[in-house]
């Protein structure tokens, strides 16, 4: 039940291609999974999800949805993350390298955070941020399962944010909140919750977002603006407004057939250059609605370097339990909570005063005299000396997942992988193996 004021609303935008828009709301919907590139290229056959390529998404693939990856254990292995394809866009364009300083700004629940990582390939910093406590779990919980181990995870106010990091990134994205028209397929509250005067509180809440990402980059620095809307005033509105009050910033011509162009033609004295950003119509390609953005700060120059959080002393049950299993850790700095360790990406800044759910890569926590090895290590490992592999379909797989014992002759801990991939820890005492699989994750058989 599409609202009637968006129907007039489109149809007077549309026009004659009105038509074959509003068909597109009876298409079955397109779903994706983009691959996870941590994981390695030794990958498991994955011929059952009939996958087919996303044309802007080099890991992108649609798939068939009677296959279900999601309730596959290589969905648990972070082997890929279920995303619908339009919405796989915003981090293409955004096109980290790795080493950089790069900011999710609206973050969860994560799939965009994830998709640069992998193109980081391990390697700079990430910074992800969400203001709502409850998705900023969603998006640390996706962070860990895709073996992330350069991503800081903030529950943070863009405002705080910005204030703290002024100047210091090379690259952000902002996927802005937005009244979801383009969701409306996929999400049955993206149109009971729609109404026109939501998009217009959704324009005033980006050009805040907007300006504290503008902040936060570096001169010279690239910013995506993404939203998941037709909204010409959240979409080329939002962008025009923003170019007029922050003029060091431009649009930069980026090549991308796949996409429609913007339309500075609806909107009121639009800034220049609006027909370089691109809409993504659910009518012209494979995928929802979404609109994006390329802009470049004026200028050239360093990031701002920010005092740096202290490096932790390596706990002694830490290097034990590196030796004693094999396990390796990422290159980077020690640091605690209390008595869980991380280890963090060596440009880390001060967390002093910040609300952090993740800080690098959670390694465990020290419980009398051992370690007790985290689950997030497990999956950011490749292999253990100590590793044991079933298949897939095999009954091993499902009862790991469902908590229970396995038998085997392992001592120890021991790495459980599916196809060789990872999904967690266990423990052996020569007869059977004690399942350390989180039980807030465990299915139930």
């Amino acid at each position: 039940m599409i609202p009637e004021q968006f129907t007039l609303r489109m149809r007077r935008l549309l026009g004659e291609d009105y038509d074959a828009f509003a068909a597109s709301f009876s298409r079955p919907r397109a779903v994706g999974l983009r691959l996870n590139p941590l994981k390695g290229t030794s990958l498991p056959d994955l011929s059952a999800f009939s996958l087919t390529p996303v044309p802007w998404e080099p890991c992108g693939y649609y798939y068939d949805p009677e296959t279900r990856p999601g309730k596959s254990a290589y969905h648990e292995a972070g082997l890929y993350y279920l995303q619908e394809a339009s919405a796989m866009a915003p981090a293409a364009l955004l096109d980290p390298k790795p080493g950089e300083r790069v900011l999710d700004l609206c973050a969860a629940p994560g799939g965009k955070s994830t998709q640069l990582a992998g193109k980081m390939q391990g390697r700079g910093l990430l910074v992800c941020n969400e203001i709502n406590s409850k998705r900023a779990k969603i998006l640390a919980s996706n962070i860990e399962r895709l073996g992330i181990a350069n991503a800081l995870v903030l529950n943070e106010h863009p405002q705080r944010l910005e204030a703290r990091f002024w100047g210091f990134f090379d690259k952000i994205l902002v996927d802005a909140p937005c009244s979801g028209e383009g969701m409306f397929r996929k999400e049955e509250a993206a149109v009971t919750d729609w109404s026109e005067e939501t998009v217009f509180m959704c324009a005033r809440r980006q050009a805040e977002i907007l300006h504290s990402a503008s902040v936060m980059l570096r001169p010279g620095g690239r910013l995506v603006y993404s939203t998941c809307t037709f909204s010409p005033e959240e979409n080329e509105g939002s962008v025009s407004e923003f170019l007029k009050t922050h003029p060091d910033f431009s649009i930069e011509a980026v090549d991308a057939p796949w996409f429609s162009p913007g339309r500075p033609d609806w909107i009121e004295c639009p800034a220049p250059g609006l027909e370089k950003t691109f809409r993504l119509w659910p009518h012209r390609l494979l995928g929802e609605g979404h609109y994006c953005a390329v802009l470049r700060k004026a200028g050239n120059g360093d990031g701002a370097e920010l005092p740096l959080e202290p490096a932790a002393k390596l706990p002694k049950e830490l290097a034990d339990f590196c030796r004693e299993t094999g396990a390796a850790i990422p290159e980077g700095k020690p640091i605690l909570f209390g008595q869980t360790v991380y280890l963090a990406p060596n440009e880390l800044p001060s967390l002093k005063g910040l609300h952090v759910l993740r800080a690098g890569l959670e390694l465990g926590e020290v419980r009398k005299n051992r370690l007790e090895p985290a689950h997030a290590w497990a999956l950011w490992q490749k292999s253990l000396p100590n590793a044991v592999s079933f298949t897939e379909s095999s009954e091993e797989i499902r009862r790991y997942l469902a908590g229970d014992v396995l038998p085997c002759g392992e001592k120890g801990w021991t790495l459980v992988q599916v196809d060789g991939l990872s999904l967690g820890w266990a423990k052996g005492d020569g007869r059977v193996l004690k399942n350390h699989y989180p039980k807030a994750l465990r299915r139930a058989t």
